[in-house]
């Protein structure tokens, strides 16, 4: 499974051509998609036009979505971050540390344009897709 990260999703529905788009585009029939409530709400939240905001969160519940919280996640988030802070890496967003705990956790690989993920893939063990890889890979 793939999470697909609110900075690749934004991208992909207002239209931006970018590698993370074109990966997108190019595997949604190859490989299993998806993405957690955090990421839902971090797209959605935005969105001003009613109508937009509804196909929108249409659109995206066709994808796999997962409940992005829980204490498991939320102490096992804050024991990532520790561990990043104290070899001097500050994480900007807790969104994100929630995101990138809940992939390691699960076992998912994760496509975002994003560079407070770089950390928990060097130091963490965070499986990242990226946009030069195969499709199928």
């Amino acid at each position: 499974m793939v999470i697909v990260d609110s900075s690749v999703w934004i991208d992909a529905l207002w239209g931006t051509v970018n590698a993370h788009t074109a990966w997108l585009q190019s595997s949604i029939r190859n490989e299993e998609i998806g993405l957690s409530s955090l990421i839902l709400y971090e797209v959605l939240q935005g969105i001003r036009d009613p109508a937009h905001f509804d196909k929108t969160r249409r659109y995206l519940a066709s994808y796999c979505n997962f409940d992005g919280m829980n204490g498991k996640l939320a102490v096992a988030a804050a024991e990532n971050y520790r561990h990043l802070r104290a070899r001097g890496i500050t994480i900007r967003k807790s969104m994100d540390c929630l995101i990138a705990t809940f992939c390691i956790e699960s076992g998912h690989r994760l496509l975002h344009r994003d560079r407070d993920f770089d950390a928990f893939e060097r130091h963490l063990g965070l499986r990242v897709v990226h946009p030069a890889e195969s499709p199928l890979n």
